[in-house]
């Protein structure tokens, strides 16, 4: 099974260590092959200690498998994240000291993926000359490509691409959960191939090139030293790690269905030879049966310009039915609230003193954008969740210009592409745990049209707690 995974890594031109590291081998008897990119978090002593760290421990996590492939793999990325801040806590220089990290799990077999992740580390899959990116980066360039407001190149080429917002080993993040790691599976048919790889890649070659060096016939080796070539000729700035793993099963092919065949005996040595049955026919049969098919065709085409005829008078039909009816409004199906939103904007409009009490532990699912209007309010969650519902994607809250103190107390935000949108300087926040959430704060200031504007925007406490360099 050796041929069907291969990984390689290089210094780059620009470093003089390297602080990544990788993973390919099978595991539980041949029947899974590790897949992993691990990537020391540059610019801090000991990210190489970190990258290798991991690497033991998912080894040593995935040694012998259970039943559910997914929890297990978050098993291993929690408990790499536990050795990192131990080994912290032993060697204070390497304090900062963490990773980032893409890990899959493949099962030819039954044809699937497996994959956890943390991080700009990345996974793809290839299948039929398409790359499709199956994880998202945690980071805000990267959040910006995928949601189309850069394009490859400007994200390639952005100052801030090398941060990232998620890591192991961090102190403010031992406590891991499957809503700080991003886990999933996909298919993984016969002749797909998949790709995981290090940002020291991927910020030097564009994708363009990653799937000409993946279509090519050369065999695993061979693409992933091409794909290590190409970075360190557009630069080689950072560590290059490529992991490659291929579905080699024959795809399968439906039989063609043959002609039927009878057998007749030969006068001369009873050896008996094919014959095709439609050709054992009585002689004369031939012209009776040419006719007969002439006259279904006649039929046939009759039927048909009567169907036609039919047709073409209901389009007409529709078309001015279409001409009396084009002035009618179309109806909007508004956005179905549950009962816990009722609650809260209620609660909001009508709030006693400008305070808003959650019941403590409660979780609230968000299907709609939270606006808040007031000139006041101070909304306590006791602990209570916001989790976004799986059907919406814009923010949990916006405040509108016109709040002039807005504090959230005591309350997590969960799975949303946008925490809390800010279009003024009202915000203020205390004990608030965002999770998962791509860009937990957005700040968007509003002038009026033809302002002059001089001076500086003033700094606030939100971007002192920034990303990690990597």
């Amino acid at each position: 099974m050796g041929e069907n995974y291969f990984g390689i890594t290089d210094t780059g031109r620009q470093r003089t260590n390297n602080e990544d590291s990788f993973i390919a081998q099978t595991v539980s008897g041949d029947h899974f092959i590790i897949a992993c990119v691990i990537d020391g978090v540059g610019g801090y002593a000991g990210g190489e200690i970190a990258a290798q760290l991991t690497r033991v421990a998912i080894i040593d996590q995935l040694e012998k498998l259970g039943a559910n492939i997914t929890d297990q793999l978050v098993a291993a990325l929690a408990n790499a994240n536990e050795r990192i801040i131990k080994e912290k806590e032993v060697n204070p220089e390497n304090e900062k000291m963490a990773c980032v990290v893409t890990l899959a799990m493949v099962n030819i077999e039954k044809n699937v993926c497996y994959f956890a992740h943390v991080g700009d580390t990345r996974l793809y899959l290839f299948r039929d000359g398409s790359l499709i990116k199956l994880t998202r980066d945690h980071s805000t360039v990267g959040f910006l490509e995928e949601s189309g407001r850069l394009t490859e190149e400007a994200a390639m080429l952005h100052p801030k691409r090398n941060e990232v917002n998620k890591v192991l080993g961090y102190e403010t993040q031992m406590r891991l959960t499957k809503d700080f790691i991003d886990t999933g599976e996909s298919p993984f048919l016969p002749g797909d191939t998949i790709l995981v790889c290090s940002d020291g890649l991927t910020d030097m070659v564009p994708a363009s090139l990653i799937i000409a060096a993946l279509t090519t016939g050369d065999d695993l080796a061979s693409k992933g030293r091409h794909l290590i070539k190409a970075a360190n000729e557009a630069g080689g700035k950072d560590n290059i790690t490529v992991v490659l793993v291929h579905n080699n099963k024959s795809p399968l092919h439906h039989t063609v269905a043959k002609p039927l065949i009878s057998l007749k005996k030969n006068n001369g040595n009873g050896a008996e030879e094919p014959k095709i049955a439609e050709q054992d026919t009585h002689p004369g049969e031939a012209t009776v049966k040419s006719s007969g098919i002439k006259e279904i065709n006649r039929l046939l085409l009759f039927f048909c310009i009567i169907f036609l005829s039919g047709f073409l008078w209901l389009l007409i039909k529709n078309y001015n039915a279409d001409k009396e009816n084009k002035k009618l409004p179309v109806s909007i199906i508004p956005v179905q609230k549950n009962q816990q939103e009722i609650n809260l904007l209620q609660s909001i409009r009508a709030s006693s003193g400008n305070i808003v009490q959650l019941t403590a532990g409660q979780t609230i699912v968000i299907s709609d954008t939270v606006l808040i209007e007031n000139d006041s309010l101070h909304i306590i969650g006791n602990g209570a969740s916001f989790v976004r519902d799986p059907a919406y994607s814009g923010p949990a809250f916006i405040l509108s210009p016109s709040c002039k103190y807005i504090l959230f107390d005591s309350l997590g935000i969960r799975n949303f592409d946008i925490g809390i949108l800010v279009l003024n300087k009202g915000l203020h926040l205390k004990n608030i745990q965002f999770k998962n959430c791509l860009l937990p704060l957005q700040f968007q200031q509003q002038l009026s049209q033809d302002t002059t504007v001089s001076g500086n925007q003033a700094d606030t406490v939100f971007y002192h707690t920034g990303p990690l360099a990597k």
